[in-house]
């Protein structure tokens, strides 16, 4: 069974983060260059997902302070969009310079509020700064055009690119840093000035951000955020996101039900809108894929974050022919993982976020062996948030996962016979984030590429997501790019000249 944490909780105590610069653990919100608390001086706190222990507070902010970041961005844009884009990019690769330089200590924060391993968090950060980066450099190639007149009168037809205005980020949890940089990075570059919504669960990395945005001189409004507490709060700041007409983009990851909320509140206002909700990703191995490369990728493709990810594999199809030889292997791989406090040395994989997942993860896990699903692995919850990596054989033909997102550390393994079969069967949900296959065979690579509704498709390998490419799915997935030349473009509008003669 894979390695499990004991004795780990400490409930009711106060963990101090061991940071090179401290100043890096701010616990105040940020509007309008100014570090602020809550107006109601309230404030929640912010626990260790591993141990429990309190690593600080944070303001407890409404509406009314969401309104005053939304003022202070307006105020800051018109200037903030007059900036050359060699002058935006070039504060962004200052920031990006900044977040190189203190990488570690950002990790270290990320594993505190969050809870993967401190690899995985060192990952998350090269990740997440490689963005920043990107955009940088994207500030200067955002390219208008031109097209040919058709009309007798008409001298030119000039295209240019208009940055929106203020962009509202509603950020998650599952990548504290990531999320924050792959919206930020494309707004700023494009002209936007942001105000920021930060994870209840997880607000330091991007108060962290935002510190060092400040250090390098971004002006004043430019970047702003929020922090606010699960529930009213929470939700009035999500509201006054989208009713405010001041902000013109609101850009979301999360969930599909909140999705469509925001999209319902946005109504009104008509503004422009990108989101990445959830996903249900198929992983297939077709008999003649290379079946060690195929554990590899599923192992990394289900497990990261233990299973916390939008584009984590939450049903896993195996060929017939191969079925015993893949399930044996990567139970073996499974069963060698470390679980535990990401600090730790030797862990692999840590914690899920809070109460509500753990208990969602059991559910599914205990609905699955009802059916006449196998454990091959794991399947109890441990202390705190823990749950063992867990992997189901020979699921039912009804289980949890045939619609709905685990989003935990469990990878359930399907039996299928045809590639036609298959496709049917991972197409058959109303959601499309992400796809994998593996296969050796070059026709049927690209006809299932071609054949699954999905936004990415991995082939041959587990890893998609990169900076220089569009990251976003299909259907109750949700609609815009993040990512590559068209991130930038999701906080831009095409303004037509015509130039008479």
């Amino acid at each position: 069974m894979p390695t499990m944490p004991k004795n780990i909780l400490k409930e009711g105590s106060n963990e101090t983060l061991t940071l090179k610069h401290k100043a890096l653990l701010q616990q105040q919100g940020y509007v309008d260059g100014a570090w602020t608390g809550a107006r109601s001086g309230k404030t929640f706190d912010v626990l260790n997902k591993a141990t429990h222990a309190k690593i600080g507070a944070v303001p407890d902010m409404g509406a009314e302070e969401t309104r005053a970041a939304i003022a202070a961005a307006a105020a800051a844009f018109p200037a903030w969009a007059a900036q050359t884009g060699k002058a935006r990019g070039d504060l962004l690769t200052k920031l990006f310079q900044a977040l190189q330089e203190h990488a570690e200590d950002l990790a270290h924060i990320i594993v505190a509020e969050n809870g993967k391993s401190l690899a995985e968090a060192k990952g998350e950060m090269a990740y997440s700064n490689s963005f920043i980066e990107w955009f940088a450099a994207e500030a200067q190639r955002s390219y208008g055009h031109t097209a040919q007149p058709t009309l007798p009168a008409v001298r030119a037809n000039v295209i240019t690119k208009q940055p929106l205005g203020v962009a509202g980020l509603i950020t998650p949890w599952n990548f504290p840093a990531a999320m924050i940089t792959r919206k930020m990075g494309a707004a700023l570059a494009a002209g936007c000035t942001v105000v920021i919504k930060a994870p209840a669960e997880t607000p330091f990395s991007p108060l962290a951000i935002a510190y060092l945005a400040e250090q390098v001189g971004f002006p004043k409004g430019t970047i702003n955020v929020v922090t606010c507490a699960k529930g009213e709060t929470e939700a009035a700041v999500g509201k006054e996101m989208c009713e405010n007409k001041a902000v013109k983009k609101l850009s979301f990851t999360g969930s599909t039900r909140v999705g469509q909320l925001l999209m319902s509140q946005s109504a009104s206002t008509l503004k422009k809108l990108s989101f990445e909700l959830g996903g249900n990703a198929p992983f297939i191995v077709f008999a003649d894929a290379d079946v060690d490369k195929a554990v590899e990728g599923a192992l990394a493709c289900k497990l990261r974050g233990s299973g916390q990810t939008c584009i984590c594999a939450n049903r896993i199809f195996v060929h017939e022919d191969i079925y015993a030889e893949f399930s044996s292997k990567f139970a073996k791989k499974v069963d060698a993982l470390v679980v535990g406090y990401g600090m730790q040395e030797g862990v692999t994989h840590g914690p899920l976020v809070n109460q509500m997942g753990v208990d969602k993860v059991q559910k599914h896990v205990d609905d699955c062996v009802k059916g006449g699903a196998k454990v091959l692995v794991g399947g109890k919850k441990g202390e705190g948030f823990f749950f063992e990596p867990t992997v189901l054989a020979d699921l039912p033909a009804s289980c949890p996962m045939d619609d709905e997102e685990t989003f935990g550390p469990v990878a359930a393994l399907y039996k299928f016979t045809s590639e036609e079969d298959v496709v049917k069967q991972a197409n058959d949900v109303d959601v499309g984030l992400a796809g994998y296959f593996y296969t050796e065979n070059v026709s049927r690579a690209w006809r299932v590429a071609e054949a699954l509704q999905v936004g990415m498709v991995g082939i041959n390998t587990a890893i998609i997501s990169q900076n220089t490419v569009p990251f976003g799915g299909v259907g109750f997935s949700g609609f815009g790019r993040e990512g590559g030349r068209d991130g930038i473009a999701e906080y831009q509008s095409d303004k037509l000249m015509v130039w008479g003669k």
